[in-house]
């Protein structure tokens, strides 16, 4: 059976570290903008990143691999990503409850730790399936995905419950394994990464 675990991954001067509890003050200060718990389930911003964090690490040791990302080139945490809904019988993933520091939007960082969470599922787990979700209200997230080659497959009517009670609509994305080759090659080409050619 395919060992589903957070490792340390590595791709264009990003790193994904397994979360530790020496990670806690670093991803608290990252945490602390508004803006980025907008279209979460959960905030993790000032007062309430304790029970955000604890309950991450008690969520990485029994059912979710769970990363804290960090910029290699000025070593700071910028944010954190993880596989949830694991479903190994059916070898697929969820890549969700991703977040970052607002000064790293629009940068290189989010395809870059998916490039490394892609390559990871479907070249070392082997994985079948990684799947995407987001809020149907949140237009940036979704350009994101789509934009790192996810294809859109539709919407899940009042699939939630947001924070403030009312009814979220999800969108669903996903890379399935025989997509994975070029969008490896999508992905490396604008992180300007070099790849095998039989890749």
């Amino acid at each position: 059976m395919p060992d589903v675990r957070a490792v340390v991954l590595e791709a264009a001067g990003m790193r994904l570290e397994p979360l530790a509890a020496e990670h806690r003050e670093d991803l608290a200060r990252a945490a602390n903008h508004g803006a980025i718990w907008v279209h979460m389930p959960l905030s993790a911003c000032g007062a309430d990143f304790d029970a955000w964090f604890d309950l991450s690490m008690t969520q990485a040791r029994t059912c979710e691999a769970v990363w804290a990302v960090r910029t290699l080139g000025d070593g700071k945490l910028v944010g954190s990503t993880r596989y949830l809904n694991i479903d190994i019988a059916n070898l697929r993933v969820e890549v969700g409850y991703t977040w970052y520091e607002p000064a790293v939007w629009a940068t290189l960082v989010n395809p870059a730790c998916k490039f490394a969470l892609f390559q990871y599922g479907f070249e070392s787990v082997g994985l079948n399936r990684i799947e995407l979700k987001t809020d149907g209200l949140n237009t940036r997230s979704q350009a994101a995905i789509a934009k790192l080659g996810a294809v859109r497959e539709g919407v899940l009517r009042s699939h939630m419950i947001r924070r403030d009670g009312t009814l979220r609509d999800s969108v669903y994305f996903s890379v399935v394994r025989p997509e994975w080759p070029a969008v490896r090659r999508r992905l490396a080409a604008r992180l300007g990464l070099e790849i095998a050619a039989s890749a």
